[in-house]
């Protein structure tokens, strides 16, 4: 069997300097909120090209803070609106809904899955305060009809780059484009972790500040807590591994593109869509998705042909059973690419015959 995505391998080529990290780790005896953390939020601001990092135990928290600390900012209030792309992974939606606020859903452009700009103006309302960006599958999602909109309409433009590690906008790194972005490294990430953890970045000193006081406990100076925070810290060991994962990330970025640029010119089939991309900057191809009618029979067919397939994500926020309140919204576009979305695999260590096999198997379906 083809895996989708082999992580025991992928670490396992990093596995000498990851267990030198641990152990170093270990034998400091301080394990949150140390040097190694320090590190490599510091080595991580340098990558993405922001001044501040702050490490936060995952994705999902990292969102939940920045827009948490715009509230104790007074930027925003309960019951203001985040635009959001319809077509998201839904922890994007509830880090808005868990704060209070109301997610406003605009559909993607069906050419690259990305948000549609040209339908953001439709929905900004005097409640509007923010726009967050997905770079869902690995692809930047911004560009500069977004940032006039910003501009215009004088909102905080919020990144979601839990999926989008090392990509492009013309020469910035994603993460560092809008007032703040979250960062997940779970394990299946291009940069993961060997479990959960996160970040915020941003160049905002006082956002910054306050985002880690919040994430610990609500506390900047021990046992005295000015917010009514949460335990949400990157301990020492992840920040170690993430330490070293992140030297290697561009050249396994590198490694992805190769898979991506012969499925994109060997695919054939034409009942298999495949978005669109002229500009190879702007995508790190977390994930490879195709389209098609018959999507689970494609799927049965590849697990037969001993190829591991995945689908992100089977069922689009506003129609998840936690989020009744939005299930008699329409959105066709994403509705559309939940039910025909399917991952190939993707990942930097597949080998030459493997990419050959799914290209065959799948010109042959």
């Amino acid at each position: 069997m083809i895996p989708f995505l082999s992580l025991k391998d992928i670490n396992q080529s990093r596995s000498t300097e990851i267990m030198h990290a641990i152990e170093k780790v270990v034998a400091s005896g301080w394990y949150l909120q140390g040097e190694y953390t320090k590190q490599f939020e510091e080595n991580y601001s340098n990558y993405i090209g922001v001044d501040h990092t702050i490490g936060v135990a995952n994705g999902l928290d990292a969102l939940r803070l920045i827009l948490r600390a715009y509230l104790e900012m007074g930027f925003m209030d309960e019951g203001d609106e985040i635009i959001v792309p319809a077509n998201t992974y839904i922890a994007s939606v509830l880090a808005i809904t868990e704060n209070r606020l109301i997610p406003v859903f605009v559909e993607p452009d069906p050419a690259t899955f990305q948000i549609d700009a040209s339908k953001i103006d439709q929905v900004i309302s005097a409640k509007t305060k923010a726009i967050m960006i997905v770079h869902l599958y690995g692809r930047c999602a911004y560009n500069e009809q977004i940032g006039d909109l910003i501009k215009k309409y004088n909102l905080k433009l919020i990144e979601d780059n839990a999926q989008a590690h090392g990509c492009y906008y013309k020469n910035q790194r994603t993460g560092s484009i809008g007032d703040a972005a979250g960062h997940s490294f779970y394990p299946g990430k291009n940069l993961g972790a060997l479990g959960d953890a996160g970040a915020v970045t941003t160049n905002d000193p006082k956002l910054a500040k306050l985002i880690s006081t919040i994430a610990n406990y609500g506390s900047s100076v021990k046992y005295v807590c000015d917010y009514k925070g949460l335990n949400s810290r990157l301990d020492e060991i992840q920040a170690a591994i993430l330490d070293v994962k992140l030297k290697y990330l561009d050249v396994e970025i590198a490694a992805r593109k190769v898979v991506a640029k012969r499925y994109m010119s060997e695919i054939k089939n034409y009942k298999i869509f495949i978005p669109e991309l002229t500009e190879w900057n702007s995508h790190v191809f977390h994930l490879f998705p195709v389209l098609v009618e018959n999507r689970d029979e494609l799927q049965q067919y590849m697990t037969a042909n001993d190829i591991q397939t995945l689908i992100h994500y089977p069922i689009p926020p506003h129609k998840q059973k936690c989020y009744v309140e939005y299930g008699n919204y329409t959105f066709p576009i994403t509705e559309r690419i939940h039910a025909q979305e399917l991952s190939i695999p993707m990942s930097p260590i597949l080998k030459e015959d493997e990419i050959s096999k799914i290209i065959e198997v799948l010109n042959k379906w």
